[in-house]
């Protein structure tokens, strides 16, 4: 009974919007993003001053994949430190922004395409907190994680993307957290400011494609050759883009940001949608 009141105050307490919510996919990269000063955390930090600030944010990042669609609806969601092999200073990092368990009804109500369940183990990974520490370094915006469904084609997470279209109107911040190019075994740690070839060339087919609203042959990724297979080894570093495409709306602008490939085959990539 608590959570239909709860999804009864949400829905009630957040009247459709004229003006749609901004939509971001951002390139994460490493987790040492999060503590370091970089030109990649200052554009996040300077971004989270332009915009306006969201009721409230939904991130699909890449480094929750699940056997099946889950959203995280607890209250205090934990701040999850799921790499190793980093200094101490990063596993140190908490962001104590607070759940949304409104949201999370929300969003589980509102997608049709496959059943949504209640998550209360998970919280925010790094590929959530380590972009929103700078985004919105008081943790002071609630947010709220849908997982991938690792079983699914990115054709049926593309579809699945437009049912939550409605959140936008809502003041939620639809976030994506991935990586276009994502390939850690070609990583080269020795060319930190630098791309492989091949990497610089499929990141610039994906961004013509993107400009284009060219969307079937981003989800149809692995037909566009070898670069592309290189890119992408596996999909849940890419998946979060196509969520985030798939929201765009006809007239809508895509503004890219912090486009530079680095340590050869992992590209920062990221864009904003408004």
């Amino acid at each position: 009974m608590q959570r239909l009141n709860d999804l009864k105050n949400f829905s009630e307490g957040l009247p459709t919007q004229e003006k749609k919510t901004p939509l971001l996919f951002v390139g994460h990269g490493s987790p040492m993003n999060a503590i370091e000063e970089n030109e990649f955390n200052k554009k996040w930090e300077a971004l989270g001053n332009e915009i306006e600030k969201p009721t409230a944010i939904l991130c699909i990042s890449a480094h929750w994949e699940t056997n099946g669609t889950f959203v995280t609806a607890m209250e205090i969601p934990r701040t999850i430190h799921d790499f190793y092999g980093f200094p101490n200073e990063l596993f140190n990092v908490e962001y104590p922004a607070p759940g949304n368990v409104s949201l999370a009804l929300e969003t589980k109500q509102t997608i049709n395409k496959t059943e949504v369940m209640l998550d209360n183990e998970w919280g925010l990974d790094h590929g959530t907190w380590s972009v929103l520490k700078h985004f919105y370094p008081n943790a002071d915006v609630p947010v709220v994680q849908l997982s991938i469904d690792h079983n699914k084609p990115a054709k049926w997470h593309y579809e699945l993307a437009k049912e939550i279209s409605c959140l936008r109107n809502k003041g939620v911040l639809i976030m994506g957290s991935g990586n276009i190019v994502h390939n850690l075994s070609l990583v080269d740690w020795h060319n930190p400011n630098n791309g492989y070839d091949w990497a610089i060339n499929i990141s610039e087919k994906f961004k013509s494609l993107i400009e284009e609203n060219n969307h079937e042959e981003l989800i149809n990724y692995s037909n566009l050759g070898k670069e592309a297979q290189l890119a992408i080894p596996t999909p849940e570093h890419f998946l979060p883009l196509l969520y985030v495409l798939a929201l765009k709306g006809k007239d809508e602008t895509i503004n890219f940001f912090n486009d530079s490939i680095v340590m050869g085959s992992l590209s920062m990539t990221s864009l904003l949608i408004s």
